[in-house]
């Protein structure tokens, strides 16, 4: 139970694991980074939504299905995903190497949370051994 929560408490809060590990340097650390690298993100007019179907016509299948993984990514960074959905809402499909960089931020900014998520979880079985 104990890692359901820190798992929760992870990816809503970015670096939230840490914080219920009461590893507070850890905790700002990951989620200034998270957030930070996220704000960047849609700065850039990166894409932070779930992308429609009509985005896939004369699409293979592998390409669908990797767009659909890094939509799915994005949505690991928790908390921001969420406030970016909640106050800005969907935004149309750009196109250009700064839309890019910003969409490529927003994975990073995921996949930095699932880093932090992984690391608690990690330091909680080494410190049960």
């Amino acid at each position: 139970m104990r890692k359901v929560s820190l798992v929760l408490a992870g990816w809503l809060v970015p670096g939230g694991a840490f914080l219920l590990l009461r590893r507070y340097l850890q905790f700002v650390v990951f989620s200034c980074l998270v957030c930070g690298t996220f704000a960047a993100g849609v700065a850039l007019q990166g894409a932070y939504r779930w992308p429609p179907p009509a985005e896939f016509a004369g699409l293979g299948g592998f390409d669908a299905l990797v767009a659909r993984a890094g939509a799915l990514t994005q949505m690991l960074a928790g908390a921001p995903y969420l406030v970016a959905q909640l106050a800005g809402g969907p935004q149309p499909l750009l196109a250009g190497r700064l839309h890019e960089y910003g969409t490529t931020l927003l994975l990073m900014a995921g996949l930095f949370n699932l880093l932090a998520v992984a690391s608690a979880l990690e330091s909680t079985a080494a410190e049960a051994r």
